[in-house]
């Protein structure tokens, strides 16, 4: 939907929330991939408006900080001392006066504890406030429990007439289901000057954005109020069993759209996205999968049963079943697991494979490689259609720094190895089971050990080996080192 861009969003994020029981401020608790606050001002994002202002009390220092990675087009307000919603949105509208910001358009107002608000939402809402023509648009929502919520009062004709509060509201009037949300699309100008003449006349002597709307009512200015589809999106957070329920609606609205969109989720109940997560048609999703962070998948994949995945490339056609990975790179056609754990910096290029009890960090594994199980590789870089035997480990720390070892093109790792680091096997070289690598391995040797020493059979894989990749990649090596030598 396409909507006159608005002048500025105001999110109220001031509040300390004693209800969460947490040091942490209660819009930075997070739910699928972001905070609270990161999912109201992606949806905010959405309207693309020319200024979006953040009104920040408690831990200001924090939730800044937190702005500056989610939002750095964000600005902020402070609200002192929490004296109201109206005194907030005054506080915000201050600060852009200051800056010189003249708020000659529409002001949409939301709240930083709503997370699961969408951008369409509020780009219908502000549709609805400009073809109106209104002073103010109330965000409203029919809710199964009004307990608590200010109703939305409309006359005979369906036409907004007030806001009244739960507490002031007539037995009549307790039997609305139309509640005020808290979130408003105001003319800027208008919204500028009323908030000037909000009263602190009432029980808790604070300012209440609410009285905005029936201030201008009252002069004349017409107001409207428009109900949102889903009312959960309207729903603020306040403890942490309104954020596991919230966190719950958002999943299956996420993998509901992944669904549509083509991907297979065999359980949806212990099937876990974030936000930010991409997926590929045709890909299928296995029972406890959890995809975090900016994780994409590519189409015809298996993931799952039992994978966490976070900030992960996993490319098409590749099967990746109960693994951890974080900031790892998994190539199309690979095969992952199960009981394997990709640490950051792993690479592993096309159809390679990361077998059972495999850890992998800080490594570039080459196309059609495979360390097939029981197998710890740090700090290496492995070439082609190598295979790493059972039970070996790339020794990458002496205990003060760490070094990186090389494996080179169709290199059989014998069983049980230790690679020492720093250190090079040359392509096609073979390691007997057992070896204890030390030393550079020239291409197509066989290294093994004796006692504490090691010896490399030069030209073994040649005359063992005849015929196969290791022995050809041996071959093409040796003349490579004999042209660099003439």
């Amino acid at each position: 939907m396409s909507v006159n861009r608005p002048a500025a969003v105001i999110v109220l994020a001031a509040g300390e929330g004693t209800r969460m029981k947490s040091k942490l401020p209660k819009v930075l608790h997070e739910l699928n991939g972001r905070s609270m606050l990161g999912h109201v001002l992606a949806a905010a994002r959405e309207l693309d408006p020319q200024n979006s202002v953040v009104v920040v009390g408690h831990a200001r220092d924090q939730v800044r900080a937190h702005l500056e990675e989610v939002a750095p087009e964000a600005t902020t307000a402070v609200q002192e001392e929490q004296n109201g919603t109206g005194h907030a949105v005054r506080m915000a509208i201050e600060d852009m006066a200051a800056m010189g910001t003249e708020l000659s358009g529409t002001v949409v107002l939301t709240c930083g504890d709503t997370p699961l608000l969408r951008g369409s939402t509020l780009s219908e809402l502000v549709a609805a406030h400009d073809k109106e023509g209104n002073a103010v648009t109330v965000l409203s929502a029919r809710v199964p429990d009004p307990q608590g919520y200010g109703r939305i009062v409309r006359d005979a004709g369906g036409d907004f007439t007030g806001i009244v509060e739960h507490a002031d509201a007539t037995p009549e009037q307790h039997a609305i289901d139309e509640i005020n949300s808290g979130m408003y699309a105001f003319d800027g100008a208008l919204l500028s000057e009323v908030v000037q003449r909000l009263s602190t006349d009432n029980a808790k002597g604070e300012e209440y954005v609410t009285d905005a709307v029936a201030l201008l009512r009252g002069d004349g200015h017409r107001v409207g109020a428009w109900a949102a589809d889903d009312w959960h999106e309207v729903q603020g957070v306040n403890n942490r069993v309104q954020l596991s329920e919230a966190r719950r609606v958002l999943n299956d609205r996420l993998l509901t759209e992944h669904m549509l969109a083509g991907v297979t989720v065999v359980d949806p109940a212990t099937t876990w996205v974030d936000a930010q997560v991409t997926i590929g048609p045709d890909t299928v999703l296995e029972p406890g999968t959890r995809l975090m962070g900016a994780t994409t998948v590519g189409e015809d994949a298996v993931v799952g049963p039992r994978a966490d995945l976070r900030d992960t490339v996993v490319g098409a056609g590749a099967t990746v079943s109960e693994t951890t990975a974080d900031r790892a790179e998994i190539g199309p056609g690979t095969t992952v697991g199960p009981y394997t754990y990709l640490r950051p910096g792993t690479r592993l290029a096309e159809r390679t494979k990361a077998g059972a009890f495999v850890e992998v960090k800080n490594s570039n594994v080459g196309t059609g490689s495979k360390i097939p199980h029981l197998t710890y590789v740090g700090d290496a870089d492995i070439g082609e259609g190598s295979n790493i035997g059972c039970s070996s480990v790339f020794v990458n720390y002496d205990g003060v720094s760490k070094s990186r070892s090389v494996i080179g093109d169709h290199v059989r790792i014998g069983s049980d190895n230790t690679i020492v680091a720093p250190v090079h096997v040359g392509d096609g070289a073979y390691s007997g089971a057992g070896t204890v690598v030390r030393d550079d391995v020239p291409p197509g040797a066989l290294a093994v050990s004796e006692g504490h020493r090691q010896r490399n059979v030069e030209g073994w894989t040649r005359r063992k080996r005849p015929g196969t990749a290791s022995a050809e990649a041996a071959d093409k090596a040796d003349r490579h080192r004999a042209d660099d030598e003439q």
